[in-house]
């Protein structure tokens, strides 16, 4: 069949990489993709917003299946018009826009997981309206204080503040437009103090299997300081999430949720991405995304044995209940190279070398173009250097030796990936 991903990231290209391989892949095209996707299949030239686009190149180009990389176009409803007359026949790995809600409004999601008796943070929802009621809130908690923005801000709207005053500030800034359409609702969550982990499923709205387990590490700063990126890095297998963890985990979140989006009636053939953190060995849920994590994309996609064009086919048939999958037993470790600068403004253009020396890792392209025959960096986040090793404190070593071999100006990575367990 031919399969088209759409996006431009490292999550991208770990899953075009894997899809390649699969021998009922007849045809992959990658929208807009990288000069890694590029390696896997044909990049297209399309922005992931421009809906009406892709969906003419579906069916112009007899795509028979879809998979949604980022979660801009799940939000804005690219699987709503996918459901239209012409388009009906087309597999799409992806929710609509309605049950999109669950990443694109931590309220909706907030709402669902008190629904469900889903384990979370006490939170509050603030707006305008009721602005002194949070400041209020914000009174019965103990610092530090947790403000989220409703909406997607690109990774940059939650805030964790240590002091009550400056707390209060923030949200009143958030409120007053700090990001923009994404926070004229806030909410407001206690602080959860534990250790963070994510999950993964891939569900047809019933039925689902889940992926391994990974743990991403959001500070720019080595020991996790400073300010919070896209990710910096992941590790695959979690050490500390053992059996016990795993079947809490099942029973008191991933089931519940799943069991949710089936009673709701929502169209859900996709990833959820659980983010988790572990509190005095009970699992809580921090957040929900509607598709694959990245980094972790780039450690959870190499460790499935299995074809997955097969998985995704199973899912679009909604017979995921006849699935099983196999996961190498090994570790699969990433660190993420970013832009001097990131997060916040850096350059763009700098020239990569040293690709070709790279030696027992894979290289995911993040934030790359091709210019003039050369490599150069196009984002915050430009490569994902992965590595697969029995031990993982092997598997980091040999990824931080192969990003010590690649070099652009102003290049940084965190030296210190894993150093928690």
């Amino acid at each position: 069949m031919n399969i088209l991903i759409i996006g431009a990231g490292g999550r991208e290209h770990a899953i075009a990489q894997k899809v390649s391989e699969s021998p009922h892949c007849v045809k992959l095209y990658i929208a807009p993709g990288n000069p890694g996707t590029a390696k896997c299949g044909q990049n297209i030239d399309f922005k992931v917003s421009d809906i009406s686009r892709i969906k003419n190149f579906c069916l112009t180009n007899d795509i028979s299946m879809v998979i949604v990389g980022p979660e801009g176009p799940l939000v804005d409803g690219i699987t709503d018009a996918f459901r239209s007359e012409e388009t009906r026949h087309i597999g799409i790995i992806g929710p609509d826009a309605y049950a999109a809600q669950l990443e694109g409004s931590k309220a909706f999601a907030k709402k669902f997981m008190q629904k469900y008796r889903i384990p979370t943070a006490a939170y509050l929802e603030v707006n305008q309206q009721n602005m002194a009621e949070g400041l209020s809130f914000l009174e019965t908690l103990t610092p530090p204080f947790v403000l989220k923005a409703d909406g997607l801000a690109a990774g940059k709207g939650v805030l964790i503040i240590a002091d009550i005053n400056e707390a209060k500030a923030e949200l009143q800034a958030m409120l007053s437009g700090k990001f923009g359409q994404a926070s004229t609702t806030v909410v407001i969550e206690e602080f959860l103090s534990g250790i963070e982990f994510s999950v993964f499923a891939l569900t047809d709205g019933k039925d689902y299997v889940l992926l391994p387990e990974a743990k991403d590490y959001k500070r720019i700063g080595e020991g996790d300081t400073g300010l919070n990126t896209g990710g910096m890095g992941a590790i695959s297998p979690v050490p500390f999430v053992d059996e016990a963890l795993w079947q809490k985990v099942k029973d008191k979140i991933v089931k519940p949720t799943i069991d949710g989006l089936h009673h709701e009636k929502m169209d859900y053939t996709g990833f959820v991405f659980f983010g988790l953190i572990k509190v005095n060995n009970e699992p809580y849920v921090i957040e929900y995304n509607c598709r694959l994590g990245d980094p972790e994309t780039e450690v959870v996609i190499p460790r499935i044995e299995d074809d997955l064009v097969v998985l995704f086919q199973a899912a679009i048939n909604k017979k995921l209940s006849s699935q099983k999958l196999n996961i190498t037993q090994q570790f699969a470790a990433t660190v993420m190279m970013v832009s001097g600068g990131y997060p916040e403004d850096f350059e763009k253009n700098k020239v990569i070398l040293g690709l070709n020396e790279v030696n027992g890792s894979m290289v995911y392209h993040a934030g790359t173009i091709e210019k003039d025959g050369q490599i150069v960096t196009a984002g915050g986040r430009v490569l994902a250097i992965t590595t697969i090793h029995e031990d993982f404190r092997k598997a980091i070593a040999i990824s931080l030796s192969n990003a010590d071999k690649i070099n652009f100006d102003g290049k940084y990575y965190r030296k210190d990936i894993g150093f928690d367990l």
